[in-house]
C-alpha cells in the first residue's frame, strides 16, 4: 500500500473512532522510525495567506476575531450575545533546547515540546552542535472559537505551517510560510496549526486568542503514522 493511500486508510477509520483527547504535551509519546512528510514551503504574503490568515503589523489594534456560540436548531443567537467570552492575551515564548524545540504560552498557562529537528529518538537538548534544517512536528491543533495572532516582539525570522479548515486535514494539506519578522500572522479561526518556530535559538511573540480556548487536535504520528517535516529556511 503507498504511503498516500495508507494515510487515506488511517483518516477513515479516525473518523469512526473520534473522541475527546488528551496530551501530555511535554512528554509526547511517538513511535520510532516514522514516515516524513515534506511540508512545502512559501514566503508569507497577503495573497499566499488566503484562506489561512492576515498579516499582521499593528498588533496592539489588529482585530482578533471571536466566533459567535453555534445554535441548537433553527432559531438564532440573540444580537449581542453569544461572542462576549473575550480575549486573553500575554508572552509566547519559544525556544531551542538542541534538537529540541519547546514553547510556552502565558496566555494560557500551558508549555509544550513541539518538535525536533531529527529522529525524536536520537534528539537530545544538549546537543551543542544541533543542525536544525526542519522541524519534526507530531501534533496540530485549531481553534473554533476564534483566531489566534502572534506577533515577533524581537522582529526575528520565523516560519508556520498551516491547513485549511476541515476535520478531513491530512499531512497532503500543509503549507510552511516563511516571516522576515517585520509582520505578524493573525490565524483564521478553524485553521490547523502548531505554533511559531523561530529560525533563531529563541523568540518571544505577543499572542492574542480566544479566552473559551477550544482545542480541536491532531496526533499525527497516531493518526497518520507520519511527522510532518517543516523546512527551517528562506
Amino acid at each position: 500500500m503507498s504511503a498516500l493511500r495508507s494515510i487515506k486508510a488511517r483518516s477513515k477509520a479516525n473518523k469512526m473512532t473520534a473522541e475527546r483527547k488528551s496530551f501530555d504535551y511535554m512528554n509526547p509519546v511517538v513511535a520510532s522510525g516514522l514516515p516524513r512528510v515534506n511540508i512545502p514551503l512559501v514566503r508569507a504574503s497577503t495573497e499566499s495567506l488566503k484562506g489561512f490568515g492576515e498579516l499582521v503589523s499593528d498588533y496592539k489594534n489588529h482585530q482578533v476575531e471571536i466566533v459567535t456560540w453555534p445554535t441548537q436548531g433553527w432559531r438564532s443567537i440573540d444580537v449581542d450575545t453569544g461572542d462576549e467570552g473575550g480575549h486573553t492575551d500575554g508572552i509566547f515564548k519559544f525556544w531551542w533546547e538542541g534538537d529540541v524545540l519547546l514553547g510556552e504560552n502565558e496566555s494560557v498557562n500551558e508549555s509544550y515540546l513541539l518538535g525536533w529537528s531529527k529522529e525524536p529518538s536520537e534528539a537530545k537538548r544538549d546537543n551543542p552542535k544541533a543542525q536544525r534544517d526542519q522541524l519534526l512536528m507530531w501534533h496540530a491543533n485549531y481553534h473554533p472559537d476564534g483566531a489566534q495572532l502572534f506577533y515577533p516582539l524581537d522582529g526575528k525570522p520565523f516560519v508556520a505551517a498551516f491547513a485549511k479548515p476541515g476535520d478531513d486535514m491530512t499531512p497532503a494539506d500543509w503549507v510552511t510560510f516563511y516571516f522576515d519578522g517585520t509582520h505578524g500572522i493573525c490565524i483564521h479561526p478553524g485553521v490547523w496549526h502548531e505554533a511559531i518556530i523561530p529560525l533563531t535559538d529563541n523568540a518571544r511573540f505577543y499572542d492574542k486568542q480566544g479566552k473559551v480556548h477550544a482545542r480541536i487536535s491532531c496526533d499525527f504520528g497516531k493518526e497518520f503514522g507520519v511527522l510532518l517535516s517543516v523546512p527551517l529556511h528562506e
